[in-house]
């Protein structure tokens, strides 16, 4: 038996399996669950918070670090 390739069936029947598609992901879509204004607000708060203090302990730990590397190895 042989194998269909994509070049090997006819353009139609390719472009119904798109247009399927199309019109799947669009109904996954519209299943979505979109957050209000407020919940959006709210977790782009608790991300930026987060990412601040993230920055905050890498720098921190950075400097220690750093300062461990001289004092062992000398400047």
């Amino acid at each position: 038996m042989s194998e269909t390739k994509a070049a090997d069936r006819p353009a139609a029947k390719r472009r119904g399996g798109v247009l399927l598609f199309l019109r799947q992901v669009v109904e996954e879509l519209r299943k979505v669950v979109w957050p209000t204004r407020h919940d959006l607000l709210s977790y782009t708060g608790v991300v930026l918070v987060f990412v601040a203090v993230m920055m905050l302990l890498v720098s921190v730990l950075d400097y220690g670090i750093g300062k461990l590397v001289l004092l062992v190895f000398g400047s």
